[in-house]
């Protein structure tokens, strides 16, 4: 097992039911909708957020098995995550995600949009049949938020003007919302405390915006085949992340590069070089510790168990990636 998955111990089997049941979601009445669902869903990935729905289920339900309700949240909370995926993939013009070949690379842009339509409404209709008005609410915020977090990283391109606060929204609309809004979800089909629940989303808030802080400085830290696309490639993009946003602040040349969107020969080199020249990439990672260490102080309210201390590791782990 890899490091990240050997985390997910306690719902292990709970993982492999829910890999089992998105092939059958989705339904084989459309071929192509099904296999590009059966190539989504079969490409692996880390399942993160699943995994975190049915650890929370599963930490508020100690004296009894979690419910069908749970099960389908995660599932869920999976659709939605890589309907987001297929989307942004178009948007991004990226041909590679995870080291396969992504949808529109695969089925051309069309098709990719269809079937990223096609699985937002699929957990649309899933989540209406929970019958819980609530949790209905805070997974169709998810949806517009993920849309939010898109628009604002296009109008923002190569915009050396702003904030980290500005970033860690973007971070909390395309990331953390929709981890921090399932967690919650989790706790109200537990039936907790309104204010553990509250606990529970501020849990998945933080650990999104760690999460997403981490991935934003792999992309300066990491090498292409662990990536599965090339490094640097948000930079060239010109979506402005945390360790870009540092770095320009103790370096004013590379404010140059950026607004001219590294137009000359060796521009995106010499940008990537004063980022790794300044302290920008510890400054992120001190960023995302912080979120991290945020994170794990709100799973106080939960009593101890064996999905309670995973829900600490996968924050811990999340850290451990960038060494």
């Amino acid at each position: 097992m890899t490091p990240a998955t050997s985390l997910f111990t306690p719902v292990e089997t709970d993982l492999r039911l829910l890999a089992d049941n998105l092939k059958q979601l989705v339904g084989n009445r459309h071929p192509i909708l099904f296999a590009a669902a059966e190539h989504l869903f079969g490409a692996g990935g880390k399942r993160i957020r699943p995994a975190i729905v049915l650890l929370i289920s599963r930490a508020t339900m100690l004296e009894q098995d979690i419910t069908q309700r749970h099960r389908r949240l995660a599932e869920i909370t999976e659709m939605i995550h890589t309907a987001s995926l297929v989307h942004d993939d178009v948007v991004d013009e990226s041909d590679v995600r995870r080291g396969v070949p992504t949808v529109h690379s695969l089925f051309g842009n069309r098709i990719a949009i269809l079937a990223g339509d096609f699985l937002f409404a699929q957990s649309s209709w899933y989540l209406a049949n929970l019958d819980n008005l609530e949790v209905v609410k805070l997974l169709s915020e998810v949806i517009m938020d993920l849309a939010t977090g898109e628009i604002q990283q296009g109008l923002n391109r190569f915009d050396a003007g702003i904030s980290i606060e500005t970033y860690i929204e973007k971070s909390y609309y395309k990331t953390a919302s929709l981890i921090a809004n399932s967690s919650k979800a989790a706790g109200l089909l537990s039936e907790v405390s309104r204010e553990t629940v509250e606990h529970l989303y501020s849990y998945g808030r933080h650990f999104g915006i760690a999460f997403q802080i981490v991935d934003d400085i792999l992309d300066f830290t990491s090498t292409t085949d662990t990536l599965g696309k090339p490094v640097g490639s948000d930079l060239k993009s010109g979506n402005l992340t945390a360790p870009v946003l540092f770095a320009l602040a103790q370096k004013p040349s590379l404010e140059v590069l950026i607004e001219r969107e590294f137009a000359q020969e060796g521009d995106l080199e010499q940008a990537l070089a004063l980022i790794q020249d300044s302290q920008g990439i510890q400054q992120a990672r001190e960023l995302a510790a912080h979120h991290a260490k945020l994170a794990i102080e709100h799973l106080a309210v939960l009593p101890f168990s064996e999905s309670h201390q995973a829900l600490i590791n996968i924050a811990e782990y999340t850290l451990s990636r960038l060494y």
